[in-house]
């Protein structure tokens, strides 16, 4: 596993042992997932939930995202995660909390341009989330989450609309993007 892109590009990265904490996304998934937001990442506020070995997180700062959270309730993961952030040289654009997901989300009082989504794969484990998550996406911004293929998506939660999903063998990802409010028809009247 290494970071594919940026200023960290080639830094390799570890991860726990075994699949039972954490499922590294493949390189060729994680390629598509960054194409699809290559032109927002620059000064994105980022959010790695349910981050595992942080790789997500990192291919996102090694692009030009000016910061990521990082949350996993895994407190292993978090120490791994602070490990490859040292080795890639961005710690300093990154904070790690060692928390369940909708701990953190109840309680976040930020909005994010891009949010990162790699649940272990359990059918409804996106889907259970994206409320939460559509409540700390900025307008604009951008969730993507990483499913095992065939996994039940709403086609929209709260702001967030799903734009796209993208398959990779057993695995899949979907593009949520976070209306406006003059998207929505929540925004001002037209000027005369």
């Amino acid at each position: 596993m290494r970071v594919i892109a940026g200023a960290a590009r080639g830094v390799r990265l570890t991860a726990l042992p075994g699949e039972a904490v954490t499922r590294p996304t493949q390189d060729r998934v994680k390629e598509g997932m960054f194409s699809a937001v290559q032109f927002m990442l620059e000064g994105a506020r980022v959010l790695d939930l349910f981050a595992g070995s942080g790789q997500l997180g990192i291919e996102a700062l090694s692009r030009g995202a000016a910061r990521c959270v990082f949350i996993d309730e895994n407190r292993e993961a978090c120490v791994v995660v602070r490990q490859n952030l040292k080795a890639a040289g961005l710690f300093e654009k990154a904070s790690v909390a060692g928390q369940g997901a909708a701990q953190y989300l109840s309680a976040c009082r930020e909005q994010f341009d891009l949010i990162l989504l790699d649940p272990p794969y359990r059918r409804d484990a996106v889907a259970a989330v994206l409320p939460a998550v559509a409540a700390v996406t900025a307008p604009g911004g951008v969730v993507l989450a990483e499913t095992e293929y065939g996994a039940p998506l709403p086609e929209r939660c709260g702001c967030l609309v799903l734009k796209k999903q993208y398959k990779y063998g057993k695995s899949a990802f979907a593009r949520y993007e976070a209306e406006t409010p003059l998207e929505d028809g929540a925004g001002a009247e037209a000027a005369p």
